[in-house]
């Protein structure tokens, strides 16, 4: 009996320590270092890069002359926050007629962290508090002699029917 429970206990402990085992997510497409070599610039043109590198993971904003491989391979433990191990990001920019200008490589060390701005763009109008809603709405309820006529309601627009005869 001790050593099954002993067993038991063993078992229960393996199972914990499994479940706490981190798991480890590859996002992004990294294109491959013979296929980033043929591209050479003043040469390859947008299309040859498609064929090579595949559709890029995002392109430029405002215009489709900046192409970015994103690859990002990270770390999570149980429930807590993932850890980035790996980013790269391969930025390949062309000119107006579509023929490379540059390549570019960045990894993690590249990467800079960016703070949101904390400024609160300001709205036309006054903010109403929880109080002044629930007072604000005391006298606005309809009773059923002034209550606005819908549409297909007895007495409404397009029903045939005349306001106050209620068929």
């Amino acid at each position: 009996m001790p050593q099954r429970r002993r067993l038991v206990s063993l078992g229960f402990l393996a199972m914990l320590a499994a479940a706490c085992s981190p798991v480890v997510d590859q996002r992004g497409n990294l294109p491959d270092a013979t296929k980033l070599a043929q591209i050479q610039p003043g040469v390859t043109t947008k299309e040859a890069v498609q064929q090579l590198l595949g559709t890029p993971s995002s392109v430029a904003t405002f215009n489709d002359k900046t192409w970015y491989y994103i690859s990002r391979r990270t770390s999570q433990t149980a429930f807590f926050d993932p850890k980035v191990l790996d980013q790269e990001v391969i930025v390949v920019a062309f000119d107006d007629g579509g023929v490379v200008r540059d390549v570019e490589r960045h990894g993690l060390a590249d990467g800079r962290q960016v703070d949101p701005s904390p400024r609160v763009t300001p709205s036309a109008g006054h903010e109403l508090g929880i109080l002044e809603q629930l007072i604000g709405n005391l006298g606005r309820f309809n009773t059923e002699g002034n209550a606005p006529r819908a549409f297909g309601r007895p007495g409404g627009p397009g029903s045939g029917g005349s306001p106050g005869r209620g068929y």
